[in-house]
């Protein structure tokens, strides 16, 4: 301390002051406690027993710290002593003026503007001495010096607890999914940090030129809106700088008293801090009012300054969660609007409630039907009617994997495991975790690779091609074949054990052929969505092309439905879609085929007797087995179907004779 003795370094007496106070700064760190070591021994040493340290708040004196009997304080002497800046005398004071130093060695010394001063009760003894006052004027400026390193010390304990309640209030609002939640979790950290009353974030509202004030209690709602450019905020706002009023010493117009009648609220003090985003965009202001102990200053809003960067970043990362958030479930949405299994026959409509009772478990699904029947469709229809519907559909054709590939396209590799293997790659099960992995064609699978699969799903954990490493997976298993799998397993060519791991729950979709009139709703549904696709006008279908899409055998299903709709879109450019347009040929039945080069011909009688019996079992067929419709299908009675059918050797359920 001795180095802010400026020309009494030499004398013992200052010397001895400095080291008392260096010693005292050692043991004590707050300032009363400071004071109360201290001062005794320094009244002691100016030849005085009373005195002690009077600084100015809110245009008053008030003591620090008095040693001996208090007595009335010379407010005169102390003002010219201030304003003078130099040691004032009477008959009965001394009153020697604090420096404030604007740094102690390399540390900055702010916000420490307070005027203090020495008071000391002098005796007739003492008189006017020079070389007592230059040992004064010694001993206030190591006492400056002394009080501002405690404040500096006291300032930098407060800024650390302060970022620590920053930092953990920060990491607290990260968890929060509601806009109204965090608001009113940032602005009671504000005030229990800043020690204020009430804290509110204004979000600028650019287009309506308006701040949005929440929290605002008192108000309906709980919202606040103002002009952009009312009050401290607005100085903030259009200046981009924090700003400090407080009242009585600040220009009363700078405030806008309508909020405080709105409010039915008196503002004191405040501070308000711009908020910028991550991109430097200013988004607001943060606002902190009346402050509980004393006016808001300079550390005030350094701190807010400091909350208002955390705020920032969480609400516009609540606002990324909610709009990625709102994109995924619109995605999500469309993808599940583009999966549902499409039909109003008795068959299919018992799938769908199946589906819809399976879906929000966890079951393992076995999907049974033949190639282009919708299994996939299936699948991804009770992927997204589960509760799996956010994580991903992974599907995968076994049958187009061989043995050798198997393992690491479902299990992925670590790097060097093989030949190509230049890097770690992750297998169908990781990429489905959260997810469902569908299985198409499980009946394919190699024995090898029934086995590994068997074991993933028992113990629900895969290692990688080449690794060590057991990687859990968290997946729903979706299998789907078009072999019948009791049948392979008595030939030995599927494993009963994955068999009943997979059938938990079965699920079998009927051929196209036996739906009825579900052909037509599928042709119209694929005629809107090609037509939509080229932005062409939906056409419509003659009744010979119904009732030829209707009479089609359809051995492809709905993939060779979808392939003749999309033809037929691409194509035909009438509005009407005639017999011909379909284009499907000679497809319709096996027999009814035109059959040319060296196969035989049947008699015509016996082709036209064909012909009948396979065409009244379509139509019965097309109708879900009802008679009636049948038989109006065809233009009969029901009575003369059923006659006809006996004629052609058809076997029958009815006992009508007419």
């Amino acid at each position: 301390m001795t180095n802010l003795v400026s020309g009494n370094d030499s004398d013992p007496t200052a010397v001895r002051i400095a080291l008392k106070i260096a010693k005292r700064l050692v043991q004590e760190s707050s300032k009363e406690g400071f004071l109360q070591q201290t001062l005794p021994d320094l009244l002691n040493t100016l030849g005085s027993q009373f005195g002690g340290l009077v600084s100015q708040r809110n245009g008053t004196w008030d003591c620090d710290y008095w040693v001996g009997p208090q007595q009335p304080l010379p407010v005169g002497l102390i003002g010219e002593a201030i304003d003078q800046s130099s040691i004032r005398t009477s008959s009965q004071w001394c009153v020697a003026p604090l420096p404030i130093h604007s740094r102690i060695g390399s540390i900055p010394i702010e916000g420490v503007r307070t005027a203090s001063a020495l008071v000391i009760e002098m005796t007739d003894s003492q008189g006017h001495d020079p070389h007592n006052e230059e040992l004064i004027q010694a001993t206030t400026s190591l006492l400056a010096g002394a009080l501002q390193r405690i404040h500096i010390q006291q300032q930098q304990g407060r800024r650390i607890e302060q970022l620590a309640a920053v930092l953990s209030a920060a990491a607290e609002w990260q968890q929060l999914d509601d806009d109204e939640a965090l608001l009113h979790k940032i602005a009671d950290t504000a005030t229990a940090i800043l020690k204020c009353e009430r804290a509110s974030i204004f979000l600028w509202d650019r287009r309506r030129r308006m701040l949005i004030g929440r929290p605002a209690l008192g108000i309906e709602g709980g919202v606040l809106e103002v002009d952009d450019d009312a009050g401290v905020v607005g100085e903030v706002l259009a200046t981009g700088e924090w700003k400090v009023w407080n009242g009585g010493s600040d220009d009363e117009s700078r405030v806008n008293r309508k909020v405080d009648e709105k409010l039915e609220f008196q503002t004191r003090s405040l501070v308000a801090v711009p908020m910028s985003s991550g991109r430097g965009d200013l988004i607001g202001v943060f606002e902190a009012i009346n402050a509980k102990d004393d006016d808001f200053e300079h550390e005030d809003a350094v701190v807010l300054a400091d909350l208002a960067k955390h705020a920032a970043v969480a609400i516009e990362s609540l606002r990324t969660r909610k709009r990625l958030t709102a994109d995924r479930d619109r995605l999500v949405d469309d993808a599940a609007a583009t999966a549902s299994l499409i039909g109003e026959h008795s068959s299919v409509e018992n799938v769908r409630k199946q589906a819809a009772k399976v879906a929000r478990t966890e079951l393992s699904v076995l999907v049974l039907g033949k190639n282009g029947t919708g299994k996939e469709v299936l699948a991804r229809m009770i992927h997204y009617q589960s509760d799996r519907r956010n994580g991903p559909f992974i599907a995968v054709n076994c049958a187009a994997l061989v043995e050798t590939l198997l393992e690491s396209e479902l299990f992925g590799h670590e790097k060097g495991a093989f030949t190509d293997a230049n890097q770690s790659r992750s297998g169908k099960f990781e990429l489905a975790s959260g997810g469902t992995l569908f299985l198409d064609e499980v009946g394919d699978m190699s024995p090898g690779g029934q086995a590994k699969l068997l074991r993933v799903l028992e113990d629900k954990v895969v290692v990688r091609v080449g690794g060590s490493k057991t990687i859990p997976v968290d997946v729903r298993v979706i299998a789907a074949t078009n072999q019948p799998l009791e049948s392979m397993i008595a030939e030995k060519r599927f494993r009963e054990d994955l068999f009943f791991r997979l059938n938990v729950v079965s699920l079998t979709l009927p051929p196209l052929a036996e739906r009825g009139n579900d052909v037509l709703l599928l042709a119209n549904h694929f005629t809107e969505q090609f037509c939509y696709q080229i932005g062409r006008q939906v056409p419509q279908y003659s009744e010979s092309a119904k009732d030829a899409l209707l009479t089609h055998a359809w051995p492809g299903n709905i993939r060779e439905l979808r392939n003749t709709i999309e033809r037929v879109c691409y194509l035909c450019s009438e509005d009407v879609v005639g017999v011909e347009d379909l284009m499907l040929g000679g497809t319709t039945t096996g027999s009814t085929a035109a059959v040319t080069g060296h196969i035989k011909s049947p008699a015509l009688t016996e082709a036209t007797k064909e012909f009948q019996v396979e065409h009244i079992q379509r139509a019965i067929a097309s109708c879900g087995g009802n008679m009636t419709d049948a038989a109006s299908r065809l233009g009969l009675h029901r009575s003369n179907l059923y006659r006809k059918m006996r004629q052609l050797g058809m076997a029958t359920s009815s006992s009508d004779d007419d």
